[in-house]
């Protein structure tokens, strides 16, 4: 579906539709992303939040139309879109387990004639670690071997070291110590402050307090989308 992208869009979404097999999860769902903002996915369990973020990365079929700073995204395979921009950090971090610290890291870096391409990259090696310096001294460990928030850490970072535009982030403080929970918050912030957009499920409420917007799914739809204190009790009640 070829359209003109919304203005002022980074990421632009519009009649989205997914699902596996014969099951339609997504029928119709619409959202705009600017550089720097937070928008927030919100839905009941099996409201196609995650199948949102799959879909978006290539990994399940999907139709209708998005686009990547005005590229077209659907079609593509996970990995042209990675290269165009766009990084995922899924539910369960899917990092190599058997693979050390570094390699991982590595895994996640664009080519790098792309790189020469594109000019100089925002994320390496020293950047990432900088953010977290908690994973320094295990580079050369398994990262099996990591504690659930160090995973979770290795995940961001790995994602990071693509040098996305946008970022997809999957409920990244399932699971999480409370310290961990505010140290995400604080790093998506810092994210934002550096022009990254970042569509995120998320469930802990300090979610709405940092979000820009939000957007509500709910039978397969985009039910509201817009400033978190303008969610209307209706929709709240309805489908939240």
């Amino acid at each position: 579906m070829k359209l003109p992208p919304e203005k002022g869009a980074l990421l632009d979404v519009r009649s989205l539709q997914a699902g596996y097999g014969p099951v339609q999860v997504l029928r119709g769902v619409h959202l705009q992303l600017r550089a720097g903002e937070l928008l927030l996915v919100l839905g009941r369990n099996g409201s196609g939040r995650s199948t949102l973020l799959k879909s978006l990365m290539g990994l399940i079929p999907a139709t209708g139309y998005a686009s990547l700073a005005g590229q077209e995204l659907l079609g593509l395979p996970a990995h042209r879109r990675a290269r165009l921009g766009l990084g995922y950090v899924p539910e369960q971090r899917e990092i190599f387990p058997r693979l050390s610290v570094r390699q991982n890291l590595l895994l996640g870096a664009k080519p790098s004639q792309i790189v020469a391409r594109i000019g100089p990259s925002r994320w390496n090696e020293a950047a990432v670690l900088a953010l977290f310096p908690a994973l320094t001294p295990r580079l050369h460990a398994p990262a099996q071997a990591l504690s659930g928030g160090e995973q979770q850490m290795l995940a961001i970072a790995r994602a990071l070291m693509g040098n996305p535009d946008v970022l997809l982030l999957d409920e990244p403080t399932e699971g999480l110590a409370p310290q961990r929970v505010a140290a995400t918050a604080t790093l998506i912030q810092q994210l934002q402050e550096q022009g990254l957009g970042v569509l995120m499920v998320e469930q802990n409420p300090w979610a709405r307090q940092l979000a820009d917007r939000v957007i509500v799914l709910g039978d397969g739809l985009t039910q509201f989308e817009g400033p978190p204190a303008e969610l209307p009790p209706d929709v709240s009640a309805a489908w939240l």
